[in-house]
């Protein structure tokens, strides 16, 4: 699906929505309003962004909203999930 908004220039540039990179910016803004209003899971910014679940992580992490996990504490949450999921 494809969704286009307009923004006067001046808002634009003052959220840094213009240039090469302006439809990924908003794109990340609205997958991080979706995470923090509880209308998207973290598997779901990942998938929308397509990124990792560690870059994801980071990402929220950087706007604010991440579990504040260091990368070893997510690895260990992984290897006991797969732990328990191998039983």
């Amino acid at each position: 699906m494809t969704v286009s908004v307009e923004v006067p220039d001046s808002i634009a540039r003052q959220m840094r929505l213009n240039g090469a990179e302006a439809s990924r910016r908003a794109l990340e803004m609205l997958a991080i309003e979706g995470y923090r209003s509880g209308q998207l899971s973290r598997g779901q910014v990942s998938e929308l962004l397509a990124l990792s679940l560690w870059d994801t992580e980071s990402l929220l992490k950087e706007r604010g909203c991440g579990l504040g996990l260091t990368f070893e504490e997510y690895e260990r949450d992984i290897d006991r999930a797969r732990g328990f999921l191998a039983r």
